[in-house]
């Protein structure tokens, strides 16, 4: 009787734990309305909202970067946006909404993201390959939601070119419905240029 109230205890004091140290995070993709939507994937604009709730939340900022790969090595490394600059954009509640804006035109790609009363300046980065190639894909898979371990940086978005099978035919489900590290998918699945989107809670 004892070790079973010991065990629930622990079972208790675990899950306290893991509950400070993590937070919620669902998404929301592009938009509602149906013409909208299709109008923006005509033009190359990809939008993801991304949602955190938890408690520990409160007080905290954030910084988020974008992580460039080519040929499975990392090559650039830029900050979209620090909130650790000013207390301005500090978290004063348990949740958290972050819009991401990506087009991809012209060989290049820009990025652009949008919060509660601020939005970061535009940033570009060059495309090595056909712009038609990329796609912007979350980390989901079949899960409505993931949590976010706020002691580390945790990837939340990429933009990716396919793998490409034997037979010719790509995938990109396959590259991101995985779980191999976001830093070892060009390697792994011979994706020859990505961007990865990170966030870290400071």
């Amino acid at each position: 009787m004892k070790l079973k109230f010991n065990l629930i205890v622990f079972l208790l004091i675990s899950n306290s734990v893991f509950s400070q140290k993590t937070v919620k995070m669902t998404c929301n993709y592009g938009s509602n309305n149906k013409d909208i939507q299709e109008l923006t994937v005509f033009e190359g604009i990809f939008i993801e909202q991304l949602n955190f709730e938890g408690e520990n939340l409160n007080g905290k900022s954030y910084i988020i970067k974008i992580i460039e790969f080519k040929e499975g090595k990392k090559i650039n490394s830029s900050t979209l946006f620090d909130g650790t600059e000013s207390d301005y954009f500090r978290i004063n509640s348990g949740s958290v909404s972050l819009k991401f804006f990506f087009k991809l035109n012209d060989g290049e790609l820009k990025v652009q993201i949008r919060g509660n009363n601020f939005f970061s300046k535009k940033t570009y980065f060059k495309l090595y390959d056909d712009v038609y190639q990329y796609a912007l894909k979350d980390f989901f898979s079949y899960k409505s939601e993931l949590n976010i371990d706020l002691s580390k940086t945790n990837a939340v978005l990429a933009i990716i070119t396919p793998s490409i099978h034997k037979d010719g035919t790509g995938s990109y489900c396959e590259v991101v419905q995985t779980d191999v590290a976001p830093e070892e998918l060009g390697a792994h699945f011979k994706i020859p240029h990505y961007f990865i989107v990170t966030i870290e809670f400071k």
